[in-house]
């Protein structure tokens, strides 16, 4: 999924840079607490089952991380196929738009990743069966067919629907199937936070780049319904994300813990006035502020489980 976010933007090659620097500028690591968060709370649902398995549970976490990774080189190379990254560009560097790595170099180091990813998924499929190899098949398409393809997904204005289902009810439920082997009503309510906080990033990320998406014909739900509409698309779904605990408080299986998560509210009231009153470059630092937040709720979330089982 194309989630992408810096406060630095530089889109001038700098001869400082060596091979890794500019390998790590393609993988782009800011990005991955949007990886780890939902596996995170997919570990406490674990805890507080005591069903939780630190091979599974270790393994889910780093082929997230993978497919983030590679998701992020396939975004880097396609999206500058297609037009989308130019000197216009108002997001953090893209190597290929840079002339840092060729288009060649960045599909071979894409499945080099995914190749990682499938290696580590096997040792998942041998603990959670044909459910896993289904979902680990369709999380590498989706992170391929969201830039690439006759119908790339983020081009359609599908991209929200699929990091919601991916980084909400997929990554959570997943993880916590692979060490539990069944699904609880428990843990369909606790992916949605994480799914919605998630999508917010990609929110923040399609408001920065709405003229720059128009004018390369890039569909996005921003591009399409406007600024208004993904301002208030933001404003909801961190709503949501602080209304699911409050609804699980009120269902039998559910513990009065997870509140917890609201110690993050604190974190929402700057991230919410950037989207309110910014746009452009300056929005960089609300997708690192936003990812922040998912990953700060998720941990908070996460401890509510667990303090749960202990208390």
């Amino acid at each position: 999924m194309k989630i992408h976010y810096d406060s630095n933007r530089n889109n001038q090659r700098s001869p400082s840079l060596n091979l890794i620097k500019i390998w790590l500028l393609a993988i782009r690591p800011k990005t991955l607490p949007a990886a780890t968060g939902p596996v995170i709370v997919g570990i406490g649902l674990a805890i507080r089952d005591s069903v939780f398995n630190f091979g599974p549970a270790l393994g889910a976490l780093l082929v997230a991380l993978l497919l983030q990774i590679g998701s992020n080189l396939a975004n880097d190379v396609y999206d500058y196929q297609k037009g989308t990254d130019t000197q216009e560009r108002m997001g953090p560097l893209r190597v290929t738009q840079a002339g840092l790595l060729s288009p060649r170099q960045v599909i071979q180091g894409m499945w080099v990743v995914f190749g990682l990813a499938a290696l580590l998924g096997l040792y998942l499929v041998s603990i959670g069966g044909w459910p896993i190899l289904v979902i680990g098949l369709l999380a590498i398409l989706s992170a391929i067919a969201y830039t690439a393809g006759p119908y790339p997904l983020g081009y359609h204005g599908l991209a929200d629907l699929f990091v919601f289902i991916f980084f909400g009810p997929i990554a959570v439920c997943g993880t916590y199937y692979l060490q539990a082997g069944s699904v609880s009503p428990l843990a369909w309510w606790s992916s949605l936070p994480p799914g919605f906080l998630v999508t917010a990033i990609l929110v923040v990320n399609n408001l920065r780049d709405i003229e720059t998406d128009r004018k390369a014909g890039k569909k996005s739900l921003a591009v399409r319904f406007g600024v208004r509409f993904t301002q208030s698309q933001y404003i909801l779904f961190l709503g949501l994300a602080y209304l699911v605990p409050l609804i699980m408080r009120f269902s039998e299986a559910s513990p009065s813990t997870v509140l917890l998560s609201w110690l993050s509210l604190p974190l929402v009231i700057p991230v919410l006035k950037d989207v309110l009153t910014k746009k452009g470059p300056p929005l960089n630092a609300t997708l690192a502020g936003t990812a922040r937040l998912g990953l700060i709720y998720s941990f908070l979330f996460s401890i509510g489980l667990i303090l749960d089982r202990l208390l």
